[in-house]
């Protein structure tokens, strides 16, 4: 099935570059014309026109950015997405041919696809990183045949001032495009079935740690019931909706709830939490284990 879908696959690449091939060009006048009926009348059949022309500017940019390995349907797809972008905001106005403008938003739309899928691990966000990520062979490439040496620090100083980072960043980039991504389920041996997640270590709790974090939670919250039992019902309200809410309520809100002021309420809560102390300090060494806002 998989092989069906593939020769499926590849014949509409294939259909899909023979018809944008043989699409003719737009004259200036064309573009400027279908542009504006799009945007002043949003005449669709303009908009198609215009994308349609132009099918053979994706045709040629998926092929520039093949040798990043990834299918040349996507990212043929992906630049079919950057072209109807420009197509949509596409203003004649400005005075620039289409082709020009479009084609920014092609390799713009292809460059973030192949840095979302070309690894696992994150290959960089800002500008300077996505330059240096397209760049780096090509500059270390040229580096290398005027030198006729492998790249060094020199030459690694050279890319980093050009592309505006840092010495270090070219050097990760380097590891990341000379290593390849490995699966977690891959065996460790071709004998053995052990695979490399098995060997990873667990930064998590242990079983045993879960278990004795559960048991000591439910231990700290009847502690903790047993000594708001010792309050007063007013007292017990003030320290529910001030320190036991996800939400606690201000001195104001609950002094006007109670007919006192807030700074009453204040005394009350102090009084209150050392009633806690006290009851706390019969069971524990650290009322704040318990009460972090106390």
């Amino acid at each position: 099935m998989t092989h069906i879908d593939d020769v499926d696959t590849q014949r509409a690449n294939l259909g899909f570059v023979r018809r944008s091939m043989a699409a003719p060009l737009l004259s200036r006048e064309e573009e400027f014309a279908l542009a504006r009926r799009w945007r002043e009348h949003q005449d669709e059949r303009a908009l198609h026109s215009l994308v349609r022309a132009y099918g053979r500017l994706v045709v040629a940019m998926a092929a520039r950015f093949r040798r990043y390995g990834l299918p040349v349907g996507d990212l043929v797809q992906e630049g079919n997405v950057g072209l109807m972008q420009a197509a949509a905001r596409f203003d004649a106005g400005r005075d620039v041919r289409f082709s020009t403008y479009a084609s920014w938003w092609i390799k713009a739309a292809m460059q973030d696809f192949v840095l979302r899928n070309w690894s696992i691990v994150r290959t960089g966000t800002t500008a300077p990183q996505k330059s240096l990520f397209f760049n780096l062979r090509r500059l270390r490439a040229k580096i290398e045949d005027a030198s006729g040496q492998p790249l060094d620090d020199a030459g690694r100083a050279e890319i980093a001032e050009t592309l505006n980072v840092s010495q270090n960043d070219v050097i990760l980039m380097e590891q990341r495009l000379s290593g390849l991504d490995q699966s977690l389920n891959a065996t460790i041996s071709e004998e053995g079935e052990e695979e490399v997640q098995s060997f990873l270590p667990d930064p998590g709790p242990s079983p045993e740690e879960v278990v004795i974090g559960l048991r000591d939670a439910e231990t700290r919250s009847k502690w903790l019931k047993e000594a708001l039992d010792t309050l007063s019902p007013r007292e017990q309200r003030i320290i529910r909706e001030r320190r036991l809410s996800d939400q606690g309520v201000t001195l104001e809100q609950l002094g006007e709830s109670l007919g006192v002021s807030k700074e009453r309420v204040r005394q009350l809560e102090n009084r209150a939490l050392a009633k806690l102390r006290e009851e706390i300090l019969k069971h524990v060494e650290q009322p704040g284990d318990l009460m972090a806002n106390a």
